[in-house]
């Protein structure tokens, strides 16, 4: 048969339906349509807290060796180490119920010149304890799942708090999970207070690819900030409570050719071995709302009148 006579289109019985190229157009389409809406509209937020409240059993099952594993590792531990954490435990404890008096005394010197300046109470912090399953498995960030979500009481935008100071912020609520991103995440800022001085500022997550800690941004170089100073929350942005620790600052640096300082600080909070850790709700409830603005009254027409 001569090769002009061959049909090179394939025949019927092997058709694909659309191109490839049709295929890869449609699709990217598709893909860019659903990343606007997750970000604009939250559409693909029911469907996530589906697939983690179907997931959850299976990621419960897969953690089960690796605690056992740790609960084996943590029998072990030598004595040595053992005395030692109970040194520093006994020691952390003496200090925690010496602050505790000092708290007591300061409270009630607090409530009495509240009520003698007529100041707004300060309503209790309520939280709910939780545990770190894992850490989020996007490298480019700084987050980790909590065991508690939605069916806790957990809201979206709570602070997370260890016991040494703040961890970070629900970013992300499931029903039965939650996404937190860290302090040290760069997409994450915190307005904080230093403690000696009373300036208010903005920290930072490290933008490094590596970084573990904080920065102070738009701080002149000839502000009153010296190394070692404490940060704790500020609660002027209604999520943080005031007064919880948050950084301390590491490094000052100072340049002429530069109106800013660099300056790094070192988290208190325990970002890369946290365990058990508190969800406060945010403060944003306690503040009160905004009055509504009054109309402003129409104005009086001149009247006009010829002379006499």
């Amino acid at each position: 048969m001569p090769l002009g006579t061959l049909d090179r289109t394939p025949p019927p019985f092997f058709k694909q339906g659309p191109s490839a190229l049709s295929k890869l157009m449609f699709f990217s389409a598709l893909a860019l349509f659903l990343m606007v809406a997750d970000m604009r509209f939250r559409v693909t937020q029911p469907i996530r807290a589906a697939l983690a409240t179907a997931l959850y059993p299976v990621q419960w099952l897969a953690l089960q060796p690796v605690r056992a594993v740790q609960g084996s590792g943590a029998y072990f531990t030598s004595l040595s180490q053992a005395k030692t954490s109970e040194e520093e435990a006994r020691r952390k404890l003496a200090l925690q119920s010496l602050r505790a008096g000092q708290v007591e005394q300061l409270s009630l010197e607090n409530t009495r010149l509240r009520k003698l300046l007529e100041l707004r109470e300060q309503k209790a912090i309520n939280g709910v304890a939780a545990e770190v399953l894992y850490d989020a498995p996007d490298p480019y960030t700084r987050k980790v799942i909590i065991d508690k979500g939605l069916a806790h009481g957990v809201e979206l935008a709570s602070p997370v708090v260890d016991e040494s100071g703040v961890l970070g912020q629900v970013t992300r609520v499931h029903p039965l999970v939650s996404e937190v991103t860290l302090v040290i995440d760069r997409e994450l800022a915190i307005p904080v207070l230093n403690a000696r001085t009373g300036a208010r500022s903005v920290a930072y997550g490290e933008p490094t690819a590596s970084g573990g800690g904080l920065e102070l941004r738009f701080m002149g170089s000839n502000s009153d900030v010296q190394q070692g100073d404490l940060l704790t929350t500020s609660g002027v942005d209604g999520v943080y409570p005031p007064g919880l620790p948050v950084a301390r600052i590491e490094r000052i640096e100072r340049r002429a050719e530069s109106a800013f300082a660099r300056i790094y600080c070192i988290p208190q909070a325990q970002v890369a071995a946290a365990l058990h850790v508190m969800v406060i709700k945010p403060v944003s409830g306690q503040i009160p709302s905004r009055p509504a603005d009054e109309p402003s009254p129409s104005p009086v027409p001149a009247k006009q009148g010829g002379r006499k």
